[in-house]
């Protein structure tokens, strides 16, 4: 995540990924000439930052305004923000995340369909929403499906789960890998694409430095993942550090430096409409052209 402040520097912020981590460490972000302050603006020491309530999302801090000028969040939601005037959808590339409903090791939960009735954590309007219906929709009735959005958003998931306070949760990146190490059991992948989002009128050649940097940063992680698993300590509450072992942890979300097409664009916004996951006459304008935008240098 980027935000200018008043006086054109850009502070970046890591988004629960290793990316802006790795590239930090490695200078990528000064080797582009990019002006530029690195602080931890999502710090989830306590994991208070990441609760923002009952039907609070990803949608609703576009909504209110994010101070970033460039800032990530499932495709899904940025497609419907940026319909609503909240930004510009980044169109020259996107990422992937592992995500899945995970359930205590104890659970009666062995498969997706046992999830009918079950009282899944996921957070409103984000990543988990969309991707827990389109995963469990395989197996379940709409009808059947108990989503939980009073749980916050995902460290505080994470630690309700882990608390055995809630019976399922959704949860990606650094998360779904801890679970996995405490024996969780994962009943459904529900993996699931992320989009950027451009607030504001940054200078485009500082947008293209960052993402050079974050590319560099992206080979990297392919090359020698486990130089870098624990990056994902930097983000953790701290009650978990003396838990975690990183070195069995994956890659997590994988940026991917390809166009997010026109396509893509409206099948996703169609899906959204059929599953009314919005309020009729929320979902805004629909438009690829009037969403997104492309910074793509010449060949």
């Amino acid at each position: 995540m980027i935000e200018s402040t008043d006086m054109g520097e850009f502070i970046i912020a890591p988004h629960m990924r290793l990316q802006e981590w790795v590239a930090e460490a490695k200078g990528y972000f000064s080797a582009e000439g990019l002006d530029y302050e690195f602080r931890d603006e999502l710090v989830s020491k306590e994991g208070k930052r990441h609760d923002l309530g009952d039907k609070i999302g990803a949608y609703q801090t576009f909504e209110q305004g994010r101070s970033a000028t460039i800032s990530c969040a499932c495709h899904w939601t940025v497609n419907v923000a940026a319909s609503n005037g909240h930004g510009k959808l980044y169109a020259d590339a996107y990422s992937v995340s592992p995500a899945g409903v995970f359930v205590p090791s104890e659970s009666s939960v062995r498969h997706p369909a046992d999830l009918a009735g079950v009282p899944i954590s996921v957070g409103y309007q984000s990543g988990s929403h969309y991707a827990t219906i389109q995963a469990l929709e395989q197996y379940i009735p709409h009808d059947q499906m108990r989503l939980s959005f009073a749980d916050g958003l995902l460290f505080n998931r994470m630690e309700l789960l882990v608390d055995r306070k809630v019976p399922a949760a959704s949860l990606f990146s650094g998360p779904y890998y801890f679970m996995e190490q405490l024996g969780f059991r994962k009943v459904i992948d529900t993996t699931f694409m992320i989009a950027s989002m451009l607030t504001g009128d940054p200078d485009p050649e500082d947008v293209r430095k960052y993402f050079r940097a974050l590319r560099r940063a992206q080979r990297d992680i392919d090359l020698r993942p486990e130089l870098y698993t624990h990056f994902y300590e930097k983000e953790f509450p701290e009650r978990f550090h003396d838990q975690m072992d990183t070195r069995r942890w994956g890659p997590g979300e994988r940026i991917v430096f390809e166009p997010y097409s026109k396509e893509v664009f409206e099948e996703s916004f169609q899906w959204i409409a059929r599953h009314a996951i919005f309020p009729e006459g929320q979902m805004g304008s629909g438009n690829y052209e009037q969403a997104a935008i492309s910074l793509c240098e010449a060949p």
